[in-house]
């Protein structure tokens, strides 16, 4: 594996697989054995012998995708080895790559090209959420949790984090501040439904029911990013509508409900419960259309 290979897995995987500056591939010399050539080296494993990382932050993976890298393999092979670590003579555990793992299988293969490395538990998520990170279809909200992992998980601060991943700390942040979000714009960011861009943009807004109004409407409009920058400002700016009292603090219980309700709806929705049990749901709308949206999903 040449220099060049190996800088484009990023400076802290390649600290964290700790490789030697020479990797000698012994892909056509293989033991029959349990013997393992050099740690540094490329090794055939069978693939029946390898289960997967439990830690792997990433559950959902292209069928097509993962079809189309089988067929490559077909042809070409497995040019990037997969990263395992040993746990007994002739079990190994999936550090990194499982996206190959899973395609070398579909391609029908029986053995795979794979480093071997000592890993403790800290060391492997460490190890698969910096692999997920470095993906280049991951969208931004898959990105922004294994952001919160790493640090929540494995105790790094925001500019250690940076360093793992090659990104400076103001990007870090960023990614961070979308899963402040509420859940259906967060959804949306997900689907692809709003840019990067459009989500930094709403992040701006401090009052969750301006993001949402917000969002809404760059969705309804087909809004550029720009577009959706110059109405953040203003957004931000507008005076929110205060009646005269203000309303007293409501339980956890039903604010989760509250917040389910206005997941589902793209709308803020307020609980209001009196005496006996009794109360009313309120659930505002922008516009004929918007109220159409609402009944929709209400199957009215």
């Amino acid at each position: 594996m040449s220099v060049e290979k190996r800088n484009a897995l990023g400076r802290g995987l390649s600290a964290l697989l700790n490789d030697s500056e020479n990797v000698q591939s012994n892909r056509n010399n293989v033991s029959p054995g349990p013997e393992i050539n050099n740690l540094g080296s490329v090794n055939e494993i069978k693939l029946a012998d390898i289960e997967v990382n439990p830690f792997q932050p990433r559950s959902d993976f292209d069928e097509q995708a993962l079809l189309e890298l089988a067929d490559s393999i077909k042809l070409q092979g497995l040019i990037q080895p997969i990263t395992v670590r040993r746990l007994n003579a002739h079990s190994y555990q999936l550090i990194s790559g499982e996206r190959r793992f899973r395609a070398s299988k579909l391609a029908g293969l029986t053995q795979i090209p794979a480093y071997v490395r000592t890993a403790n538990d800290q060391q492997m998520l460490e190890m698969a959420l910096i692999e997920n990170i470095q993906r280049e279809n991951l969208n931004a909200i898959e990105v922004a949790l294994s952001f919160q992992r790493m640090i929540e998980e494995c105790s790094l601060k925001q500019e250690e984090l940076g360093e793992r991943v090659s990104k400076n700390r103001s990007t870090v942040t960023n990614y961070l501040r979308l899963l402040r979000l509420p859940p259906s714009i967060q959804a949306s960011i997900r689907d692809g439904q709003i840019s990067m861009g459009h989500a930094k943009a709403l992040v701006t807004i401090d009052d969750p029911t301006k993001q949402i109004y917000l969002h809404q409407h760059i969705i309804k409009h087909g809004l550029s990013v720009r577009k959706a920058e110059e109405l953040a400002r203003d957004v931000q700016r507008a005076p929110l509508k205060k009646e005269g009292k203000q309303p007293e603090p409501v339980s956890f219980q039903i604010q989760k409900i509250q917040d389910d309700l206005a997941s589902k709806f793209s709308s803020r929705v307020k609980l209001k419960i009196g005496g006996q049990g009794k109360g009313t749901i309120e659930i505002p709308f922008l516009s004929e259309d918007d109220l159409s949206r609402i009944l929709e999903l209400m199957e009215w």
